[in-house]
């Protein structure tokens, strides 16, 4: 669609939003209320920035069906995020909104290249947690054979996917390596599945993943982006030109900001990604703060495709470490450890607080070769790995180098961070 189509059609459709919203949902009445702000003094786009941001902070205080904009008659689907930091956030879905998030599911399928040829084998969670059947609706949509196995049962997933030649798999980056390891273990020759791609998201990951991921599994390995609150995935999805995610911006209208001074930033400058939700009825969102800090991208994408592109996310604006008032993210540690070659694409950071001085620890999983290897060849690597991270983020981190497999495996996203001052 030309940018000119776009900008009009997002700019009636926030329009229309704000309306429902502040018709139908009593935050947003209070909110705009607050902030002396009407539907009708948005007329553009740029209004947008008038309106309030919301967080997880009041969508929980909604909790279970205050933030839904239509009767619980015509709510279909409900879905929830894991609420390990308090009460989940609980989203509803509309008829409309399952049509929308299978539209926009396919899309992102579709990036990766499925057809109605296409065999998905689909390892995310069912039930709750959004990642199963987003994937599902959008196979669906597409014509695509979905094979609903979910999460879990690794030599089963290995079986299924030799058995009914797999073509496509959609999981967490951590899990397709571990199904990797798995296999390896079991003789599994990789070079006999028929994977072409995969859509992998759900957690961070590097670079340097993605090609452990390439080299193992001999597939076409894409980022995916979504979020309960918003729709679930399908928020946005990469194409094979790996330049970042296309953010299906005519329903996610996309900003930037400064999670210090909460301003909008220009494009290409590295912040906090604020979400609205343009056309979904049941549970629609504005300006919602996301955490997740990346940049937007609107230079032409040699795939031909005119929609923003997001970068890959470096971390949370609230998972974000601060050590010995230094800020920290993890991918900075991971990207640092992955560069080193004799390594295992697994590992953990250790916070620790002893004498009222923050310690960070990171353990490393040795390859089977290295643990072999002499004791001076093991020392050496670790000093490398520590002078890296100290590179990286102006720390020094103690870097305790393990033996293979003895780190925790994730079936779903992968714990890399114990923050252990919380505890004491």
């Amino acid at each position: 669609m030309p940018i000119g189509e776009l900008r009009a059609l997002q700019r009636d459709r926030l329009r229309a939003v704000v309306k429902r919203a502040y018709d139908m949902v009593p935050y947003y009445r209070k909110s705009f209320a607050d902030a002396k702000l009407r539907p009708e003094d948005i007329k553009s786009l740029d209004d947008i920035r008038r309106i309030p941001f919301i967080t997880k902070t009041e969508l929980r205080q909604g909790y279970p069906f205050g933030m839904f904009a239509v009767p619980m008659e015509r709510i279909v689907e409900t879905h929830t995020s894991s609420g390990t930091t308090g009460k989940p956030v609980v989203a509803g879905y509309t008829r409309n909104d399952i049509d929308l998030w299978s539209e926009v599911m396919a899309r992102a399928l579709s990036m990766a290249g499925a057809t109605e040829k296409d065999i998905i084998q689909n390892c995310y969670g069912y039930g709750l947690f959004t990642g199963g059947l987003g994937v599902h609706y959008g196979g669906h949509r597409i014509g695509a054979t979905v094979v609903p196995i979910s999460a879990g049962n690794t030599k089963k997933q290995l079986e299924i996917m030799l058995d009914f030649q797999t073509t496509l798999i959609t999981c967490t980056p951590s899990y397709s390596l571990y199904l990797a390891e798995v296999a390896e273990e079991e003789g599994v020759d990789l070079r006999k599945l028929s994977l072409k791609a995969g859509c992998f998201g759900a957690e961070m990951w590097t670079e340097k993943i993605r090609e452990e991921i390439e080299r193992r599994l001999n597939l076409l390995a894409l980022n995916i982006y979504g979020l309960t609150e918003i729709i679930g995935p399908g928020v946005a999805h990469e194409c094979p030109e790996k330049c970042g995610l296309h953010i299906f911006e005519d329903h996610f209208y996309p900003e930037i900001i400064s999670p210090e001074t909460l301003e909008v930033l220009p494009d290409g400058e590295r912040g906090e990604l604020v979400l609205t939700t343009l056309t979904r009825e049941g549970m629609p969102m504005l300006r919602f703060r996301t955490r997740d800090i990346t940049a937007l991208r609107r230079e032409p994408c040699s795939c031909g495709r005119t929609l923003v592109r997001m970068e890959r996310i470096t971390g949370r604006s609230d998972d974000m470490l601060k050590i010995r008032g230094v800020i920290v993210f993890p991918y900075q540690i991971e990207k640092a450890i992955l560069e080193m070659k004799g390594i295992e694409p697994h590992y953990q950071i250790i916070v620790t607080r002893e004498h009222h001085l923050d310690e960070v620890e990171v353990q490393v999983e040795m390859s089977k070769k290295l643990f072999s290897d002499e004791i001076r060849k093991i020392e050496e690597l670790r000093r490398k790995i520590e002078k890296s991270i100290e590179e990286a983020i102006g720390l020094r981190a103690k870097v305790s180098l393990v033996e293979p497999k003895s780190l925790p495996r994730s079936e779903g996203k992968a714990k890399r961070v114990i923050d252990k001052r919380q505890l004491s």
